[in-house]
């Protein structure tokens, strides 16, 4: 959903780049609280039936860019859950959204190389309502535009 829309930012600072030769173009692209809602699924909820939380609040989204002199474009991504809050569509339980979502990315065409990293958890009463997902991924490509690094680490616990 947001990723459609960073793609757009980042594409916008990658074609004024070009229209002004020989700058470079750095800053902070968007740095806002936006509004945020939306349904999860927590699986080990309501005794390991899992239900439906509804949460809602605001996400913290940062995003900056950079195009170098030598043309190549680095940007990072940021967002963060700010007073977000929900309640199971069950057991009318209290939950508390909490992480962050970070993305880096090095290059517009090849080389090229992307750090993603995500840690999204939903807190719940007692023991055993917290789901946490956590991702790690990074690909590095060379060159000569073949993959030269690639891995992706998922975790998805309930505790």
């Amino acid at each position: 959903m947001k990723r459609k829309s960073v793609l757009g930012v980042v594409l916008a600072v990658v074609i004024c780049s070009f229209l002004v030769p020989g700058s470079a173009s750095a800053g902070v692209l968007l740095n806002e609280a936006s509004p945020f809602q939306q349904v999860v699924n927590v699986p080990c909820a309501d005794g390991g039936a899992g239900e439906d939380v509804l949460l809602t609040g605001f996400l913290h989204v940062l995003i900056t860019g950079t195009v170098d002199g030598n043309g190549s474009l680095h940007t990072t991504t940021h967002f963060q859950p700010m007073g977000v809050a929900g309640t199971g569509q069950t057991t009318g339980d209290v939950y508390r959204a909490t992480g962050v979502t970070a993305d880096q990315a090095n290059g517009i065409d090849v080389p090229f190389e992307e750090t993603f990293i995500n840690n999204f958890r939903i807190i719940g009463p007692g023991k055993g309502n917290n789901f946490l997902v956590h991702e790690n991924a990074h690909v590095t490509v060379n060159a000569k535009g073949e993959v030269s690094v690639f891995l992706d680490l998922l975790s998805i616990e309930c505790k």
